[in-house]
């Protein structure tokens, strides 16, 4: 709730931004409930969040701008879709688990984009219009762009982060309460080894395929938010790149932890919105400090990754987290608390040492 006190210093306080820290954030908390836990990759995960958007700006049109129905209904569908998915896509598992999300996605983006045009309305983008029915609010139409609102407030800006922080808040302590449950620790058996739990006369496809369609409801919702932040559901949110971009954000903070999903989540869109504006009039004024032509180098250096170069930073420091860090910025996090632990205990004991 405070993140634009304290985000602000590194240019990240601004509300479009922290919305998205929040949504992507509860995104990857959901993911990581499939993966972190059962092992499961699924690449089709934005299928849920293409499917939670449409259901979201539907919502809106048919009864109204307030975004608390547009929330129920985006999870309730995109969970009808999970478990249709995850039905047939559990059939399989490995790799051949992953491929067949990949290609339910792939599907649900084609659809979208062309077959169900009167549905999604295709590659214009699905919005909100004065002429839409809105059951419940139609008479407080204004001249201006449609906006979801709650209890007078738009959700835009502060207000719609303020939003976003709440859900996700309310996420993050279901998922706590499911890694600590009985049936999260059968989703770990599962990852640890589901053969062994077949011996012992448990059948681990029941609890895979809960933990899918609550992964698909968590992303449903995110998709949702992004809707009632800015009204407009388009196929693009379907893409394997969106999948792929799941994945990442898990890995980078630490799959299989509580806040890690959500360190990933920030930093990928961190890098995404704050060094993406970094161009060279940026760079410029940065190392303006620097004689002419070593200005002109460093720019030139520094401009590689930065900018329309940020993927390479990225990529660089995924690498470097994959190769130093395998259990992502968590277990970098753990490591440092050990250090001050072991440098704490040993200036306690030798405060304590007794005197010979």
């Amino acid at each position: 709730m405070t993140m634009p006190v304290w985000l602000a210093p590194v240019g990240a306080g601004y509300p479009d931004l922290l919305q998205k820290f929040a949504i992507y954030g509860l995104f990857a908390t959901g993911f990581n409930i499939l993966f972190g836990l059962t092992g499961y990759l699924s690449f089709g995960h934005a299928a849920f969040l293409g499917i939670g958007s449409y259901t979201a700006v539907w919502t809106f049109k048919l009864l109204g701008m307030n975004p608390v129905p547009a929330v129920f209904m985006a999870v309730a569908t995109s969970g009808v879709f999970a478990l249709a998915i995850g039905y047939i896509s559990l059939r399989r598992s490995g790799i051949y688990f992953s491929i067949l999300t990949l290609a339910f996605a792939q599907m649900s983006y084609n659809l979208a984009y062309s077959v169900l045009t009167p549905i999604t309305n295709g590659e214009t983008g699905l919005r909100v219009l004065e002429s839409d029915p809105r059951l419940f609010d139609a008479v407080d139409s204004t001249d201006g762009p449609l906006v979801s609102n709650l209890f007078g407030y738009d959700m835009s800006g502060y207000p719609g982060f303020y939003f976003c922080a709440v859900i996700l808040i309310i996420g993050f302590y279901i998922a706590q309460r499911i890694f600590r449950s009985p049936f999260g620790t059968m989703l770990r058996a599962v990852k640890s080894n589901q053969n062994r739990m077949n011996y012992t006369g448990l059948n681990p496809r029941p609890y895979t395929l809960a933990a899918f369609v609550i992964s698909g409801m968590y992303a449903g919702l995110a998709g949702a938010l992004l809707c009632i932040t800015d009204p407009l559901a388009g196929a693009e949110r379907m893409q394997w790149t969106a999948s792929g971009e799941v994945v990442l954000m898990t890995i980078l903070g630490g799959a299989g932890t509580l806040m890690g999903p959500i360190l990933g989540a920030g930093l990928i869109k961190y890098f995404e919105n704050i060094f993406s504006a970094f161009n060279d009039q940026v760079l410029n004024q940065i190392f303006g400090f620097l004689p002419d032509f070593l200005q002109t180098i460093v720019v030139a250096v520094t401009g590689l990754f930065v900018g329309e170069g940020w993927h390479l930073t990225l990529g660089a420091l995924f690498m470097l987290i994959v190769i130093f860090l395998p259990g992502g910025i968590m277990e970098g996090v753990e490591r440092i608390g050990r250090l001050f632990k072991r440098s704490s205990g040993d200036k306690s004991g030798q405060k304590h040492a007794p005197a010979e």
